[in-house]
């Protein structure tokens, strides 16, 4: 099985141990959030266009190339950094 098959299969797999079901339930919603796996669905939830999915994804692109190089500007002292304690 390629990689691009195992990501979109969804294959998370959590383990209850003391029969403690919230705690292994608290760690698959995370799980399941880190892969992505809830806004995959909303997504599948109605018929994207294939232009609005395009123009989506190219916005998604550009927000992530800005995310990226706000936070390599701030690593290097361009832009101030978070501020904490807010």
């Amino acid at each position: 099985m390629c990689e691009r098959e195992e990501r979109n299969g969804f294959n998370v797999q959590v383990v209850v141990r003391d029969n403690n079901v919230d705690q292994a339930l608290k760690a698959l919603k995370k799980k399941m959030q880190r892969e992505g796996i809830f806004r995959e669905m909303k997504l599948r939830n109605f018929y994207e266009k294939p232009s609005e999915k395009k123009a989506r994804e190219k916005a998604e692109a550009i927000r992530r190339a800005r995310k990226l190089a706000r936070k390599r500007a701030q690593r290097e002292g361009l832009l101030p950094g978070k501020r904490r304690g807010r």
